[in-house]
């Protein structure tokens, strides 16, 4: 199971690592890594806001932006069947295939901010 939580503004994905019986955190968007352990839910987003803050603080005292910037470009590869079922599911709904691909992106990305 894959969680998203945010905590002071700031994406984290959440998960369970069976190996070492704990919650894991991960800060998702910044340029560095800042993940997070704990044993509940509440220390776990206890443990975020810990972690963030010293992120954050180091990112000041080095003059790092701590976001990752998104261009808004990426290439995706994919199976030569799936990309001639995209490109007629687009035209079926009356869209190009980048707009189809965009619409198929922000309900997949509402559907798991909704906790789906």
């Amino acid at each position: 199971m894959i969680n998203v939580i945010e905590i002071n503004g700031e994406k984290a994905v959440v998960t369970f690592d069976p190996d070492i019986q704990m919650l894991r955190g991960e800060f998702v968007g910044l340029n560095g890594g800042a993940d997070f352990y704990a044993t509940s839910v509440h220390d776990l987003i206890e443990e975020g806001r810990r972690s963030l803050a010293v992120y954050l603080e180091m990112c000041r005292e080095k003059s790092i932006e701590p976001r990752r910037k998104f261009s808004g470009k990426f290439n995706v590869r994919l199976d030569p069947g799936d990309h001639a079922a995209a490109v007629i599911a687009a035209a079926a709904a009356g869209m190009s295939l980048n707009e189809w691909i965009i619409r198929a992106i922000r309900d997949a990305a509402e559907s798991n901010n909704r906790g789906a």
